[in-house]
C-alpha cells in the first residue's frame, strides 16, 4: 500500500515524489546547504483515539524550504508518553524510507539529516527529553527539542 503525503497547496504525493521534489528543489540552487527534517506532532481526540500528523520539509538553509505532511490516526493511546513515543517512532521511520531512498539517488547538494520531537525543557514532556533524544540518536539520526524543534512544533502542529 502506497503511503501518501500532502503537498502545501494540498496535493497528494507519494516518497518517490517528494525524493524527486526533494532533488528538483536542491538542483535549483545546488551550493546552498540543505536540512532533510522530520517531525511529527499529536492530539488526543474527543473518542480517546489519538491524532498524528507527520511533516517531511526540505530547507535551503538561509533561504526557504518546502514541505510534506500527513495526517494518521491511532487507537489505544492511554498517556501523554505513548503519544510522545508514538511521535518519534513514526519520524523515524518516515524518515528511514526517505533516506533509503535519497541515498539511491545522485544528490546535487550538501544536506544534513535531522528529527525534530515536540519536546522541551518546559511543561509536562520535560521528564521525556532523554529517553526521547536517545531514541533519536541511537538510530542515528540528529536530535532537537523546543525550541529547535520547529517542524513538529510549527509545520505539523499547523495541520493537527
Amino acid at each position: 500500500m502506497a503511503i501518501f503525503f500532502n503537498t502545501a497547496g494540498g496535493l497528494k504525493i507519494n516518497t518517490q515524489g517528494i525524493i524527486n521534489e526533494i532533488i528538483h528543489f536542491m538542483k535549483s540552487n545546488p551550493r546552498c546547504h540543505y536540512k532533510i527534517i522530520i517531525g511529527t506532532d499529536s492530539e488526543l481526540t474527543a473518542d480517546k483515539k489519538a491524532d498524528f500528523v507527520s511533516a517531511i520539509v526540505i530547507h535551503r538553509v538561509g533561504n526557504g524550504g518546502r514541505y510534506f505532511y500527513r495526517r494518521v490516526e491511532y487507537d489505544k493511546i492511554y498517556t501523554l508518553r505513548d503519544r510522545i513515543i508514538k511521535e518519534v517512532l513514526i519520524s523515524l521511520e518516515i524518515a528511514r524510507e526517505l533516506l533509503l531512498e535519497l541515498k539511491k539517488e545522485n544528490m546535487p547538494a550538501v544536506w544534513d539529516f535531522e528529527i525534530h520531537a515536540d519536546i522541551g525543557e518546559n511543561g509536562e514532556t520535560k521528564t521525556l527529553i532523554q529517553e526521547v533524544v536517545g531514541i533519536i540518536r541511537a538510530n542515528d539520526f540528529k536530535a532537537k527539542t523546543k525550541p529547535e524543534s520547529y517542524v513538529a512544533t510549527k509545520v505539523a502542529d499547523r495541520y493537527i
